[in-house]
């Protein structure tokens, strides 16, 4: 009785604060991700929608769509979210340099230092600013949530330093810096589709992917990949995305409160990958894969480092600089 009590005074002090506009206002949006619902991704959509939910006293609802059941990969996804055809998206930013330059310069190797450097700037006024230029394409993005530090898997040899990944036909995000990095270490990318990428692992038409442990754990690539080396060379963020003409059309009190959800969800969604992640490395281990923890990052480090030169002009050092120096 105290719960549906505490449930229903909840909804009553919502429908007080909110406005008379926000009162009124009702929707039933969909939110997309390339992943399944157990993956961090959709663990964090589902926590979002229901608090959307409860804070609204049922008027927004929100369905999910896990798995490119909206699109084929992310960046169809994107173009939807920008068009209005979806409403909300979790995305890795390897696609999203096509809609919003700046936001690239997360990509480069190496860039963070560890988790509480990540939160540092992703939840300062460097990653506000990057969010904010998504408007410039139409696109409304709410906050940082994460897809991990990205690790390298192959199905030919266990790689404990860059010389011994040299040769591999690997997947990558369509990313520039990624694709330029990886080329510097002598690895042979290849941009794919994510809902290509097990098909294509499993008649060898590639060797290896590089991705978060969340990743490679909900998509169980234990069966084509036997080798999963912790090099932990890319940090990746997952921009949040509305469409900018759903969040315009909501109330003001609704927009902020979407903000401050998103917000609070992100720091919720990180913690929850972060504290799964070692149980599941015992789990792929478990399954017969080779998971190699003493990396040589410095040799993967060294062998990228010639893109932040190649890629001066488009990134300011002074930029640069100022996320790897946060503190």
């Amino acid at each position: 009785m105290k719960k549906v009590c505490a449930v229903g005074l909840a909804a009553l002090m919502a429908l007080m604060l909110a406005g008379p506009a926000a009162a009124q206002y009702k929707a039933s949006m969909k939110l997309a991700s390339t992943q399944s619902m157990d993956h961090p991704y959709m663990i964090g959509a589902q926590k979002f929608a229901d608090l959307i939910k409860e804070r609204t006293n049922g008027r927004i609802e929100i369905k999910l769509y896990p798995s490119n059941q909206l699109g084929k990969g992310e960046r169809e996804m994107t173009e939807g979210i920008q068009q209005g055809a979806i409403d909300l998206l979790v995305t890795s930013t390897g696609p999203l340099g096509g809609f919003s330059p700046t936001i690239n310069i997360l990509d480069f190797p190496f860039l963070f230092r560890d988790n509480a450097h990540v939160d540092l700037v992703l939840d300062g006024p460097i990653g506000r600013k990057l969010l904010d230029d998504f408007e410039k394409a139409n696109i409304k993005a709410l906050s940082f949530w994460e897809n991990g530090f990205r690790h390298l898997t192959n199905a030919k040899v266990s790689v404990k330093k860059v010389d011994d990944a040299k040769g591999l036909k690997i997947r990558t995000m369509e990313n520039k810096v990624h694709l330029a990095a990886w080329k510097e270490a002598g690895l042979n990318p290849t941009p794919m589709a994510w809902g290509e990428v097990y098909t294509a692992l499993q008649q060898k038409v590639i060797d290896g992917q590089e991705n978060p442990v969340a990743v490679y754990y909900a998509s169980k690539f234990w069966d084509v990949q036997k080798n999963f080396s912790l090099t932990a060379h890319v940090y990746s963020p997952s921009p949040f995305l509305m469409s900018k003409k759903t969040f315009d059309a909501m109330p003001k009190e609704d927009q902020e409160l979407f903000v401050k959800t998103s917000y609070e969800v992100g720091k919720f969604q990180r913690k929850t990958n972060r504290d799964a992640e070692e149980a599941k490395l015992q789990e792929i281990a478990g399954k017969g894969v080779t998971v190699v923890r003493d990396v040589d990052r410095e040799s993967f480090k060294k062998a990228m480092a010639p893109i932040y030169d190649q890629f001066s002009s488009q990134f300011s050092k002074a930029d640069i600089e100022a996320i790897m120096n946060a503190k």
